[in-house]
């Protein structure tokens, strides 16, 4: 069981990292609110009325799982990347490494603030797009699940960056080269079965696929991967970059000079 002192450094970590992206709200959580709504009038109303349904689903329903999904990724990601950093950058962090606190109280409290922002862009997101759509939640609880699981697995990421980085430049490294390339080639406006077979099998090797895909079955109960083997993704994702994250923290990689 947690001790007092570890739940009030874990409280007060969570609380320091969700106040700073509420109060920063035009950098944090409006960009989100503006992108997804230009994609839903874009690609949803005027490029989705040329496409038609797919099946018996309009466009727009299908790739409203998958803009939801997007700014989870982004967001819980940037969030830690970014305040990691800072608090490296401004020295800041050494108070907490020199207080007693434990790495796991130190990682669960930038964990949680990160899923914190995902899964706060996410309501709003949903909120704007239905606006745009009607849609009905088939698999709520699988929905839950892995929009959760999906915030966790990437705000690690974004922490494991943080801890790496040396400048600001590192920070939008794996996001601008990895993260929105992977992202754009995941299936979100698109279904693989669209692609040539050889496309088909490569885009099999990105895992944001089968995250996007699986919270697309919980909306639609439609898939072109296995929503078994992406929730396993997922949980594997975690529990490795939990594993790391302390292994960085103990070894105090780019934290001790």
């Amino acid at each position: 069981m947690m001790s007092t002192a570890s739940r009030i450094a874990l409280q007060s970590i969570v609380f320091k990292e969700v106040a700073r992206f509420i109060r920063i709200w035009p950098q944090t959580l409006l960009p989100p609110a503006i992108t997804t709504t230009l994609y839903f009038m874009i690609f949803g109303n005027f490029v989705g009325s040329r496409i038609g349904s797919l099946g018996e689903y309009s466009y727009l329903e299908y790739i409203f799982p998958g803009l939801v999904m997007m700014s989870v990724i982004t967001n819980s990601y940037a969030n830690v990347v970014s305040s990691f950093f800072s608090a490296k950058f401004q020295r800041s962090i050494e108070e907490i490494l020199v207080a007693p606190v434990s790495n796991g109280v130190l990682l669960s409290g930038y964990l949680l603030g990160g899923m914190a922002r995902g899964l706060l862009t996410a309501l709003i997101v949903s909120t704007l797009a239905l606006m745009f759509v009607d849609i009905e939640v088939k698999h709520p609880l699988l929905t839950v699940l892995l929009v959760v699981l999906a915030s966790a697995m990437f705000a690690l990421g974004g922490f494991i960056n943080a801890v790496y980085a040396r400048k600001f430049d590192d920070t939008s490294i794996v996001p601008t080269f990895v993260l929105t390339p992977l992202t754009y080639l995941g299936g979100v406006f698109y279904s693989i079965s669209w692609l040539p077979e050889i496309w088909q099998h490569i885009s099999l090797a990105n895992p944001i696929l089968y995250l996007v895909n699986g919270f697309r079955y919980s909306f639609l109960g439609e898939s072109d991967v296995n929503v078994g083997l992406a929730i396993l993704i997922l949980l594997a994702g975690v529990i490795l970059l939990t594993l790391f994250a302390l292994r960085l923290l103990q070894r105090g990689t780019g934290l001790r000079s």
